[in-house]
This record gives C-alpha cells, structure tokens and sequence, in this order.
C-alpha cells in the first residue's frame, strides 16, 4: 500500500474526532463517518474499505472491521453519505456515491485499497474501480447482482416510506432458517437486529438507496472493465439477488472467484458471519504483509 499522509494530519479533520474506533472528516460542507478500529491509520498496512448495503450503515462491519484492524491492515467501515453519523442527503445514483467514496478514500491520503461491498454496496464497490481502478487493489462483492432490480412493490413501499418495506425485505432477505432463528450468539434474533437497523433509515434514505441499485445500468460495462482479482460471496438462498442472477457479472470479470454460502440468505453478514469472515480473512490475506 502507498500513503500520502498520517491521516490524523488531514486539514479538514473535525477536531478531537479520531479515536481508536471511528474518523471524521468533512466532504462538501457535512461529515462523513467511518468505523476505524484503530487509533491510527498506519501507512506501513494495507487498508481495506467496508460498504454497507441499502438502509444499513457502518455496524453491520463490525465483526469484520475489528477483526482486519487487529490483523495488519487499516480497517475502514464508512456510513455513506445520508446513513447514520455521515451528513447530508443519500446519493442518487450508484455512480455518485462511488465518486464520493473515492473523494473520502483520497481525503486520508489513501493511495491503494481494497473494496468490500454487500448488496448496494457491491455495486458502489464495484463502479469505484471503474472509476478509479488504480486505486483499487482487490474487490469482495457481497450480494451482488447485475442487474439489481428492486419490484415495484417494495419501491412503492419504500417511497412511501412505509413499514411493509422493511417487512418485505425481511422476508426475502432471510433464508428459511434464519427466519426460524440460529443465531450462534445467544439472545440475538438475527430478522430483529436487521429490521432495527433498515427502520433507522426508513424515511427516504430506503428508498433513495432502492432506486439507485434500480437504476444503476453501468454493472456490465465496469466489469468488462476492471482487471483487479474479484471475489463474489453469494447466499445459495438468497431471494433478492439469487446467484443465477450473478451470472452475467461473473462472466464480464476477468479474474473472478465464486463462494457460495449454504443456507444463506441476502443478510449474509447477519446470518452466517462465521462462513463470511473465513472467505474475507483468506481472501484479504494475500494483500497483508507476513
């Protein structure tokens, strides 16, 4: 990894706001948040950058930012602009949320690092390296789907910002199992802990974030385009980007690796954590030092 600078050094810094688990900078006059893990940014490490999906936010990382920050790397969870402690509106367009994840990746002075990305987040992953490819060591495209189509109903719903569009997602996001319960971690529902964090941000972030994955018709193109090493994560279950749905993206890559995951849904981060972190953790090691 290359480095221009301490990211404590950042002019635009907000003052006394880097500590060991989170940075704020400013980016167009409003805040812009990321889960770090660490005191410090330390430009001896490779980084790895974390996308949330549609009406989540940076804690559905965590297990995953923690782990990679006690692991040799900088590890960073961002809020997309509009989502939990980053400020201003959603961004329209899938396109427009990549330009601004690379204005906040070179706003730390940050050269080189690999994109993680679930669902919505895949696709903003996915479009930076198109945007910036020299930027962008590797890629791990979560949820991924080209296109990522969004029916009408649940936009509907979700414009309206209506209750049944996180009603909708939770049940189609959830393998059988995972709807039963399961969870590893007792006293943790897994459908529960998802719908709390897509009613955070019901009210016209859900919708903008729909209507972006719906809307975004440059998936193709930016594959055929890239020519860093991809992973895709998909669940065998999943019913709101289903793994055959992958297969035109997995086909316009130049170098790609498919992981499927048995009895998992789209919420894979939630429902099986343990199958994700060991294909990220193998997965990333290649660009950690010894």
């Amino acid at each position: 990894m290359t480095w221009t600078g301490r990211c404590t050094a950042h002019r635009n810094r907000v003052p006394g706001s880097h500590n060991k688990e989170f940075v704020e900078i400013i980016l167009n006059n409003h805040v812009a948040f990321a889960a770090t893990g660490r005191e410090d940014l330390d430009p001896r490490l490779p980084t790895v950058i974390f996308i949330h999906g549609a009406g989540l936010d940076h804690t559905v990382w965590t297990l995953f930012n923690r782990y990679h920050a006690r692991n040799k790397f900088n590890s960073i969870a961002v809020d997309l602009p509009g989502h939990r402690r980053s400020g201003g509106n959603p961004r329209p367009s899938i396109e427009a949320s990549a330009r601004w994840l690379l204005e906040f990746i070179h706003s730390l002075g940050i050269e080189k690092a690999a994109l993680v990305g679930h669902s919505m987040g895949a696709l903003v992953a996915l479009e930076t390296a198109y945007q910036a490819q020299p930027t962008i060591s590797r890629l791990a495209l979560l949820g991924a789907a080209i296109p990522m189509t969004v029916a009408d109903p649940l936009l509907n719903a979700a414009r309206a910002n209506d209750h049944s569009a996180v009603d909708m997602i939770m049940l189609y996001s959830h393998a059988y199992i995972s709807q039963l319960g399961g969870n590893p971690v007792a006293g943790i529902h897994i459908l529960n802990s998802n719908m709390r964090l897509l009613e955070r941000n019901l009210e016209n972030v859900l919708y903008a974030d729909l209507r972006a994955c719906h809307e975004y018709n440059n998936g193709l193109a930016a594959a055929r385009n890239i020519s860093v090493p991809v992973t895709l994560i998909l669940g065998e279950e999943d019913r709101m980007t289903p793994p055959a749905q992958a297969a035109d993206l997995i086909n316009a890559l130049a170098q790609v690796q498919v992981e499927i995951l048995p009895d998992c849904g789209h919420m894979m981060l939630s429902e099986q954590p343990e199958a994700v972190h060991r294909v990220l953790a193998r997965v990333l090691s290649i660009a950690s030092p010894p």
